[in-house]
């Protein structure tokens, strides 16, 4: 009787898993983030009211001083809003995700209908309304100079309160630059959209995206001044961000909830 050799033992061919490396997936979600932000950012700030803002201060005033109170003011509320949009992570990604969605939808369609319906001389009303509100802003703070100027010298009176050192390195230009950008800027559609974008996208993706568009923007409309304001068409601009928007709302369709940040 024979006996049956037996076969020589192999090892198995290693399993190899489809799991993706969590520092490339999170690679992607910054990008993914920087990129929607950027590009939201840069179609809704173009023409807008902070954009106008910048351009008619740098005309008047110092550019760097507008500049940096501009830029420290959309740096402030692009903080705030991710900070409001991470606050709803708390709620299933699945929801904010879906909702996100149709509000871009919403957003984008709103666009369009306002762009489509534009006169070709809507930046130039919007220049103008700004024009004025500025305008209205220097009658405001020349007025509070005479009250504030020096009293009476034979009394030996004055008004002048002696000031800090820390205060001469604050310009009166400087605070008005921050104040009426951050002033437009709150309840504006970029904030609006940079909240949205934090509840579905990575935070830091989006908040560095925000701030280099908004960078962009301010200083495109610091250094060209008037002349990029009068030849920026809002009403092609709006139409390019409805469709930006409706990209975003069509992507939703082909990328899981899940494979977010």
């Amino acid at each position: 009787m024979e006996i049956p050799m037996q076969k020589p033992f192999t090892p198995a061919a290693p399993v190899h898993t489809n799991k993706e490396d969590p520092a490339a997936q999170t690679n992607l979600g910054f990008i993914h983030a920087f990129v929607a932000a950027i590009s939201v950012i840069i179609v809704s700030e173009l023409g807008d009211k902070t954009f106008f803002i910048a351009a008619i201060m740098a005309m008047r005033y110092n550019r760097l001083t507008v500049l940096a109170g501009a830029m420290l003011a959309l740096g402030l509320m692009t903080c705030l809003s991710v900070l409001f949009g991470y606050a709803t992570t708390v709620i299933p990604r699945v929801y904010t995700y879906y909702v996100s969605t149709v509000l871009f939808a919403i957003f984008g369609i709103r666009m369009l209908r306002e762009g489509l319906k534009m006169s070709p001389d809507e930046g130039q009303e919007e220049l103008e309304e700004v024009q004025a509100e500025l305008k209205k802003k220097d009658e405001e703070f020349q007025r509070t100079k005479l009250l504030n100027g020096p009293g009476d010298v034979e009394t030996g009176t004055s008004t002048i309160v002696p000031q800090k050192k820390w205060l001469h390195f604050i310009s009166p230009i400087f605070v008005q630059a921050l104040t009426l950008t951050f002033l437009a800027e709150w309840g504006d559609r970029s904030q609006l959209t940079t909240i949205v974008l934090a509840a579905r996208e990575d935070p830091y993706g989006v908040a560095v995206g925000g701030t280099v568009g908004h960078s962009l923007c301010t200083g495109l409309a610091v250094i060209g001044g008037r002349m990029i304001a009068q030849k920026i068409s809002v009403r092609t601009v709006t139409i390019i961000g409805g469709i930006v928007f409706l990209a975003f709302a069509f992507s939703a369709l082909f990328i899981s909830p899940d494979s977010g940040f």
